[in-house]
């Protein structure tokens, strides 16, 4: 029960840190592209508390299966790229943003002289680095999976022939049925660990 504790509380900066960006990163991409949606919500932010859905986090810390709260945005305002292409970039800033953290993190582990730390400041900065490394590769692998109302599901979207569209947007409502179904089987580990793993080795090499 300890160590479950002291785990929690080592993935808890990681988890507000991956959830924060990758929602702050949608939210900034949107206004730079000319919505007010997320400046009016109070969105661009780089405080946790804007960004969490609390049923969502407690899920996330318990059961490594949650959400952030989305950032609502307004597709006919991107006049610099439109509709369609800028929620492409919306959706694709929220993993980007991840990754870029996933490859921070990595650059500090390797390079960061913990050495120079007291041992009780280097051991939890290290863990707390090793986690933000893993929590964000697989935040942004996980997001950009092609189910509704993942940022995969808007960025397949936009390359569908319109036939298929139509076809892929009548699934939508079926979307969180659908994650819940593979949260809850080992489908989506034998989706996910691979992917996650592959892209943190290869993060760790690039390195």
């Amino acid at each position: 029960m300890e160590n479950w504790i002291l785990d929690l509380l080592v993935a808890l900066p990681a988890v507000l840190w991956a959830i924060t960006i990758h929602e702050f990163a949608h939210g900034i991409v949107a206004y730079k592209l000319g919505d007010p949606t997320p400046k009016l919500q109070g969105r661009l932010t780089l405080n946790p508390l804007a960004h969490i859905d609390i049923l969502g986090f407690v899920a996330l810390l318990l059961v490594k299966f949650g959400w952030a709260k989305p950032v609502m945005v307004n597709p006919r305002n991107f006049r610099k790229l439109g509709p369609r292409w800028g929620e492409v970039a919306v959706s694709i800033a929220g993993p980007m943003a991840n990754f870029l953290s996933a490859l921070v993190s990595a650059l500090l582990l390797k390079y960061f002289p913990f050495e120079l730390l007291p041992v009780g400041v280097a051991q939890p900065l290290f863990l707390i680095l090793k986690y933000s490394l893993f929590i964000n590769v697989a935040f942004g692998v996980f997001n950009l999976l092609p189910i509704p109302p993942l940022d995969g599901a808007k960025v397949l979207e936009a390359f569908l022939p319109y036939n298929l569209y139509l076809k892929y947007k009548q699934v939508e409502p079926y979307g969180p049925i659908i994650l819940i179904i593979l949260v809850i089987s080992p489908i989506l580990n034998w989706i996910l660990v691979p992917l996650v793993n592959g892209m943190v080795k290869a993060i760790l090499v690039l390195t």
